[in-house]
């Protein structure tokens, strides 16, 4: 089942449970605006080069419109309407007043030169600065994006509206960036399983993890759970899966994913088939990675007794029938990996107030809002008698919903 048909099933189990009016859910669930361009730039060899760019703008209700700018070739609009969807109800229940959206460009950033991808993204700006800015929708880096080109486009964005910092988070730290950021998904991923395991009587200390996707938020959740006491039994990235039931050393691996770009190789654990990570022996299965990967076909083998979500919809719904009846906890994506966004709503913040935070206020405040976020969604839970997922998404829903009604924008 693919991402939008999930989200928007996911959405209207839960308006069902809120008893919204079939108006108002109608409304929730259509675009703001979805916009396409076309980008022509000349590549470095002279010849041009034409690439299709777009951004779904899909809520604004609760504030500013917010979202990650991929670059990838298989940029698909029902994917993208589907993480702007998500998005919208990330941010509800992180609480931080923004509304979703999400964009990209159909390009493959590994085939261009540094001076191709500057011009794409620079050309890319110009056809849509009027239509994103500080208090209207706010960009951010995704697949195939990072800091760098976040500084491509607010440099541009500035040519035409002045010198405006808080346009685009995950910035460069020199051009205005957040202390913190770099960390912050894999930070809340910690904090979200923290909050999660009290719950349940328990605490990271000697619990076994396996991490599915070893890139920026797998490898930051894997350093912080190891410091906290945990023990990570099992990784995978792209070169391959390593395990080592004594736990890995993972000091050591992160030194030799820097060196050898990829976990394939490390000495301290045994290679396994990349395919069988998400089956291993472990009490907390992370699924880091993309979306999808928890299945039917392997839902039934899965070992752990609680999975957190840290990439977007990494569980189909026919999974998550069959690991419930199994009486796995699954804490779902739009709250596990939401210290992204949160930390991104910091780095807006600072911008705007021209005051920048060091970075144990920065750790210290997104602490709060996870831990906030988890007992907003446990209350909703009892409300509404249902699993993690329907709580966070009715907390979601009701809170865009609310919002929406208060500015009399029901259909």
């Amino acid at each position: 089942m693919n991402a939008l048909v999930a989200t928007n099933r996911n959405f209207k189990l839960a308006a069902r449970l809120l008893g919204l009016d079939s108006k108002l859910e109608k409304s929730l669930l259509i675009p703001f605006r979805e916009i396409k361009v076309e980008c022509t730039i000349p590549k470095d060899d002279g010849t041009l080069a034409s690439f299709v760019g777009f951004r779904v703008q899909h809520d604004n209700a609760r504030g500013p419109m917010k979202g990650g700018i991929r670059y990838h070739p298989e940029v698909d609009p029902d994917e993208v309407n589907a993480l702007a969807q998500l998005m919208t109800w990330k941010t509800a229940v992180a609480n931080i007043p923004y509304g979703g959206a999400k964009g990209g460009i159909g390009c493959n950033p590994g085939d261009l030169s540094l001076s191709e991808l500057e011009r794409l993204t620079r050309v890319f700006t110009q056809k849509i600065h009027d239509l994103i800015g500080i208090h209207t929708d706010v960009p951010a880096p995704d697949m195939g994006t990072g800091p760098q080109t976040m500084a491509w486009i607010l440099d541009e964005y500035s040519k035409f509206h002045g010198h405006s910092p808080a346009v685009v988070t995950g910035k460069p730290i020199d051009l205005g960036g957040s202390l913190g950021r770099d960390a912050a998904t894999g930070r809340g991923v910690l904090f979200a399983t923290e909050a999660l395991l009290n719950e349940h009587g328990k605490s990271i200390a000697g619990q076994r993890f396996v991490i599915q996707g070893f890139g920026n938020v797998g490898s930051w959740a894997a350093e912080l759970i190891h410091e906290s006491g945990g023990k990570i039994v099992a990784v995978s990235d792209i070169s391959g899966a390593i395990k080592n039931s004594k736990g890995l050393d993972v000091p050591n691996l992160l030194k030799h994913v820097k060196e050898n770009k990829g976990v394939k190789g490390f000495s301290g654990g045994d290679s396994i088939e990349p395919s069988s990570i998400l089956v291993e022996d472990c009490d907390i299965l992370i699924p880091a990675a993309l979306g999808g990967v928890i299945n039917r076909e392997n839902a039934n083998e899965i070992k752990a007794k609680f999975i957190i979500e840290a990439a977007n919809h990494p569980t189909d719904p026919d999974a998550d029938e069959i690991l419930s009846k199994k009486g796995v906890v699954i804490l779902p994506d739009i709250y596990a990996n939401s210290g992204g966004v949160t930390v991104s709503y910091f780095e807006w913040v600072q911008n705007i107030q021209g005051f920048m935070w060091d970075e144990e206020k920065v750790n210290k405040e997104l602490k709060t809002y996870m831990t906030r976020g988890f007992k907003d969604v446990k209350e909703m839970c009892e409300t509404h008698n249902c699993d993690l997922r329907m709580g966070a998404f009715t907390l979601a829903v009701n809170r865009v919903a609310r919002a929406t009604v208060l500015r009399g924008w029901e259909a």
